[in-house]
């Protein structure tokens, strides 16, 4: 019994050491963010994700618990074959999750959750780049292969040399077992074990994030909770609803933009075009010179953010007016995203002829599901281009994408609405061009295909400005999501989530203007509708932006957080650590992004 007990006291270690390195690992791969921390915020982190640590070697100590509870039926020979399959797959799955997390991290900026198996059916995989995937996949193998060597050749042989346990001992290896509840849950009182015993920092998300144990982590969102039930005390308040309301709606006066009642509508959602690349927005100069040329013909938005930091909510936010959620996205339900408001379907009620063109796999995340509950009359993807044109990893790129766009527009009757979505600046960044801007580098090869897109877009308008529907046509251009390049910042900071909204073409009566307003992408839909003189009551989180009184600020969603920004106040609330990151300029504000985060709850809780 007693050589039993050391060798599952070997195991403990064994699990402990593998999620320390692991830990280590995640540190130095993502040296860039780490050499920015003091040793005391290196070392933190460290000695407090041992805490997670215990639970996750609690899990996988289970099944070898039970197997030496039945040890006293089976022959040893047995026992060693049981418990290194056990020990063997449960390395390999830990491995996996561990090496995909720090590359993930490099783009997400959260540490692995379940969020990935959205992309397993889609193009996800093809997007790494080579000489990154190589890497990942030499880091794999030796991590596997070190803890492989430790287990069979130092650990397993033991259970050789052990004698057969009489009947008795099984209640006690029985209890033994049962007792793991207690590193599991890792917490005598109502709360069991979650992310926030790990967070320690007040301002700097990376070191908290350091400390979490991403095998735990991903198993943990499977369990269920990415979809539970948000909390209804987030904020407390008996006149939520009529605080939201006074947040939210606009009654007054609007600016009129359009001097045409009911024009066509082309809708260019860009991939991944941060603010950070723009020059007129403060951006890095000439890396989009069509678009900054548009911007003097046009009405820019000049404080516009995107609702969340992936596709499939920038998507939502944009058509259904509606924000994105931490830790999940809604578009992975359609029992949800039935329930929600459509801007294609409002148009489609007011003679609008709408379609959908994208050029990739319309598949991908459930896209397919949510643009088809939003009424699309037509929707283009990969499949209807010749194959000559799928020439990159996640399909056609944007310059034929852009092409069969305007061949749509020249052929469709009006008044219609049609919504591009650009993948070419998407990873690995690989455009049909001569490279323009130098450099192997990620950051360089972002910016370079955020130049292809961009000139793509420029010959676009050019095109366009020549056809009879263009003097009746407005154009929004906008994009789905910000980005870490140029000049990574963590994931909560503003600048990750600021992007262009650009406004022009023959409908628009005012060239040349900046609307100074803070708003973000969900309030695209009643800011549009306004301007068509269409009334619609169902996009409760979208506000008309050029309502003379609309309250101006912006919200943005990270992956466990918020962020709230306006001309006078800035915060940021990370729910792990159930605290502000941040808290500048007038507190008057403060309560605000909580109204609006309790009435998302609440509203998304409903569907």
């Amino acid at each position: 019994m007693k050589e039993r007990l050391k060798f599952f006291g070997a195991l403990v270690l064994y699990w402990f050491s593998f999620f320390t390195i692991g830990r280590i690992l995640f540190l130095l791969y993502l040296f860039a963010q780490t050499s920015q921390l003091s040793w005391s915020e290196i070392m933190t982190p460290l000695f407090l994700g041992l805490r997670m640590d215990a639970a996750m070697a609690g899990y996988w100590l289970l099944l070898p618990g039970l197997i030496f509870m039945v040890s006293v039926f089976i022959s040893q020979r047995m026992v060693y074959l049981l418990a290194g399959i056990v020990t063997t797959a449960l390395l390999f799955v830990s491995t996996l999750i561990t090496v995909a997390d720090i590359e993930l991290y490099k783009h997400w900026g959260f540490r692995i959750n379940s969020t990935p198996l959205m992309y397993l059916e889609s193009e996800a995989m093809s997007s790494v780049n080579p000489t990154v995937l190589i890497v990942l996949i030499s880091i794999f193998t030796i991590l596997l292969a070190f803890f492989l060597y430790i287990y069979w050749k130092m650990l397993a042989p033991l259970l050789l040399t052990f004698q057969k346990l009489p009947v008795k001992w099984a209640p006690v290896w029985l209890a033994i077992t049962g007792a793991l509840i207690i590193p599991i849950r890792s917490s005598f009182n109502v709360a069991p074990l979650n992310t926030g015993f790990v967070y320690f920092h007040k301002t700097k998300a990376f070191p908290n994030h350091a400390g979490i144990n991403p095998v735990w982590n991903f198993f943990k969102s499977l369990s269920g909770d990415d979809n539970h039930s948000y909390p209804n005390n987030f904020y407390r308040s008996s006149n939520l609803n009529q605080q939201f309301d006074s947040l939210i709606q606009t009654h007054h006066e609007v600016v009129k933009l359009l001097s045409v009642e009911k024009p066509n509508i082309v809708l260019i959602i860009l991939e991944s075009f941060t603010s950070k690349i723009i020059e007129p927005l403060g951006g890095i100069p000439n890396i989009t010179p069509e678009l900054n040329s548009l911007i003097k013909e046009g009405i820019l938005f000049e404080n516009f953010y995107a609702s969340g930091d992936r596709t499939d909510k920038g998507l939502v936010s944009i058509l259904s007016g509606y924000p994105a959620q931490p830790a999940t996205s809604i578009i992975k339900y359609p029992a949800k995203t039935q329930y929600l408001p459509y801007l294609p379907k409002v148009l489609k009620k007011n003679g609008y002829r709408t379609s959908f063109v994208y050029g990739g796999h319309i598949g991908f995340a459930n896209m397919e599901s949510y643009l088809t509950q939003a009424g699309f009359g037509h929707i283009t993807d990969v499949d209807e281009f010749e194959n000559k044109f799928d020439d990159s990893k996640w399909g056609v790129a944007d310059q034929y994408v852009f092409n069969r766009l305007l061949n749509e527009c020249d052929s469709a009757k009006s008044p219609f609405f049609k919504v591009m979505l650009s993948l070419s600046s998407h990873e690995p960044f690989k455009v049909p061009m001569e490279t323009v801007i130098e450099g192997s580098d990620e950051s360089s090869l972002f910016l370079n295909a955020c130049y292809y897109t961009d000139k793509s877009l420029g010959e676009f308008i050019l095109r366009a400005k020549n056809k009879p529907w263009w003097n009746k046509t407005l154009v929004i251009i906008t994009a789905d999501h910000g980005h870490r390049f140029p000049n990574p910042k963590e994931l909560k900071e503003k600048e990750r989530f600021k992007i262009p909204m650009l406004w022009l073409g023959g409908a628009i009566q005012k060239a040349d203007t900046t609307i100074r307003s803070f708003g973000n992408q969900t309030d695209l839909a009643n800011t549009l509708l306004n301007q068509l003189n269409i009334h619609s009551t169902e996009f409760s989180f979208s506000r008309n932006m050029l309502s003379q009184n609309a309250n101006s600020f912006a919200m943005y969603i990270f992956n466990n957080g918020y962020g709230y920004v306006s001309a006078s106040h800035e915060n940021i609330y990370d729910f792990d650590l159930q605290n502000y990151l941040k808290q500048e300029g007038n507190l008057k504000e403060l309560a605000r992004g909580k109204i609006y985060m309790q009435k998302l709850f609440d509203d998304y809780n409903k569907k």
